[in-house]
């Protein structure tokens, strides 16, 4: 009963430094969330600066598994690529080594937990305001507070060997085995590591067992590894659901860490015996020897491990690139959407930051024309079984219009800011309008998959006289679209084909009033119900949407005159 209370004690005050971690976690990233996300958006070519920007996120909001997931999620929005992504991660690496330091320092010399109760009450009293900022703050005080007090009860709780000496017993079984025991020990990191869904967590637990002599300095630098297995887990499960560029970048956090791994097992004793000596060097004892010096000897192992991998790896980064490229390969259905032209922040001139916004412009617009022949495909299959796919398929193209509105949209902010001249500050206000109707097509192009979506759930069918009038329309739109992109490509002082735009404008406009009128005759003469000439009139109208916002690109660019 004694030994089952012992290890509830220990899971308890594990999930209370695990919540404390997580609320901390969360409440950082509420408070400078955005600074966070602003930060990791304006990527340059610079290794480097890479590497920086995903330490430094990573030592603010204190998640390496934070930094990773927010990665694979830009990734898959198209915001970084996949050799940035990269280099954030090896930062990320580096910066969860200071939560080991955190604890080192603090928790272990210091007791913080004596002010942990003060410092709740001061974080319930934040959390009593309105402000959201305010009570994010609080979130993160209560946060730090539950941090340290679970690594206090972690630290009570760990049985006296002198009383229960069999817990030694059991752990010496794992650590006679050699180099097998260390095997062993990163399989148990790993493994803890996935479980508990934080590598801090775990840390925090080999400190505490090491500095109570549970295991030695060997076996808690090997459970150290396994935790840097362990910790890429969080981004593949993140990318399980992602595109193609994600789940790269998630695997790259793995090849990274075990790459890692692998050069460390295999000079394992003469890296402990160079750790070993640099902590008594310092003054902080000899970690074989002194199990309280195990605390500093883990920890920059860690750091070592860390820091030394990232020197070494980030040269091979187009390397890791093509390997797990090779290794993930996208289904042949599957597109990878990113912004092409805008990379990082914006140019030395103005003039060149907007040619690189044309370009990236026109590339919005290419995707939107590509979401209606999608469309043009899920109205001849709307009642087969693949159109829940195609619908899918549309949603998502709806929620990338979005984002990559957005992010132009962000880009001319910044652009806007310095010393521009009056015509482009025109071009600029020109292309706020075109990004905005280039995103109406992509809800437009969603509204055509809910209301086929409609159709089916009313069990109404179009008849094939139906769609080949849709088709007309839809060619109508293509036509509408090709004059569109072309005046965007030729620019903003040289557009020469309004004339053509505003013909395949008017054109549209007419089939829709011609299919108007077709209509209530064909409703008069019972040719089809109702209920479905409502479905199919309601396509036609919003195909004949897609015609105006097309037009209102190519006259925003005439506005510019």
């Amino acid at each position: 009963m004694s030994i089952a209370y012992q290890i509830l004690k220990i899971v308890g005050s594990l999930g209370l430094f695990l919540y404390g971690m997580t609320l901390l976690s969360e409440s950082l990233q509420k408070v400078a969330g955005d600074k966070m996300r602003g930060i990791l958006a304006a990527m340059t070519s610079n290794s480097f600066k890479r590497v920086f920007t995903g330490l430094f996120i990573t030592a603010i909001i204190q998640s390496s598994s934070a930094t990773t997931v927010m990665v694979v999620s830009f990734v898959n929005a198209g915001l970084l690529t996949l050799a940035q992504s990269v280099g954030v991660i090896m930062g990320a690496n580096i910066g969860t080594t200071i939560t080991a330091w955190i604890i080192t320092l603090l928790g272990f010399k210091v007791d913080i937990s004596v002010i942990s109760i003060p410092l709740i009450g001061i974080g319930f009293i934040f959390m009593m305001l309105k402000s959201r900022k305010k009570k994010s703050t609080g979130e993160l005080i209560i946060g730090f507070a539950l941090l340290f007090l679970g690594l206090s009860f972690l630290k009570n709780s760990v049985p006296d060997l002198t009383t229960t000496p069999h817990v030694l017993e059991f752990i010496k079984e794992w650590t006679s085995f050699g180099f097998g025991s260390v095997l062993i020990f990163i399989f148990i990191g790993t493994l803890l590591t996935i479980v508990l869904q934080s590598s801090s967590a775990t840390m925090a637990l080999t400190l505490v067992m090491s500095s109570y002599g549970w295991i030695p300095f060997e076996m808690a630098a090997a459970l150290v590894l396994g935790e840097n297995i362990g910790t890429t887990i969080t981004a593949n499960i993140a990318a399980a659901v992602a595109n193609v560029s994600a789940r790269r970048a998630a695997l790259a956090h793995s090849v990274f860490n075990l790459v890692g791994i692998t050069w460390v097992l295999v000079f394992f004793n003469p890296i402990l015996n160079l750790v070993a000596a640099i902590t008594e060097s310092l003054g902080a004892g000899n970690p074989f020897v002194d199990s309280s010096s195990t605390l500093y000897g883990l920890s920059l192992l860690h750091t070592l491990f860390n820091v030394t991998n990232t020197l070494l790896l980030v040269w091979f980064t187009p390397q890791i690139v093509k390997l797990v490229t090779y290794a993930i390969k996208p289904p042949k259905t599957e597109e990878v959407f990113r912004l092409k032209f805008i990379q990082g922040g914006i140019l030395n001139t103005s003039e060149l930051s907007l040619t690189q916004a044309k370009q990236e412009i026109v590339s919005f617009a290419r995707l939107s024309q590509r979401q209606f022949e999608y469309a043009r495909q899920a109205i001849h299959d709307s009642e087969k079984s693949n159109f829940e796919a195609l619908f899918t398929k549309l949603e998502e193209y709806e929620q990338i219009t979005d984002r990559i509105e957005l992010e132009i949209a962000n880009y001319l902010n910044d652009v806007a800011e310095g010393e521009i001249s009056e015509e482009s500050g025109k071009r600029i206000q020109a292309m706020y309008t075109i990004i905005s109707e280039l995103e109406s097509i992509g809800d437009s192009g969603y509204n055509v998959a809910r209301i086929l979506q409609r159709k089916n759930v009313y069990n109404s069918k179009l008849n094939p006289e139906m769609i080949t009038k849709i088709d007309r329309m839809l060619d109508l739109l293509d036509n509408a679209f090709s004059h569109m992109i072309t005046n965007l490509e030729l620019g903003y002082t040289q557009i020469e084909n309004i004339n053509s735009a505003e013909d395949a404008e008017n054109s549209i406009n007419e089939y829709r009033n011609h299919l108007k009128e077709e209509h209530l005759l064909n409703l008069e003469h019972n040719i089809y119900n109702y209920q479905t000439g409502v479905f199919y009139m309601d396509l036609i109208a919003e195909c004949e949407k897609v015609g105006d916002y097309i037009i209102n690109v190519s006259e925003a660019i005439i506005d510019i005159k």
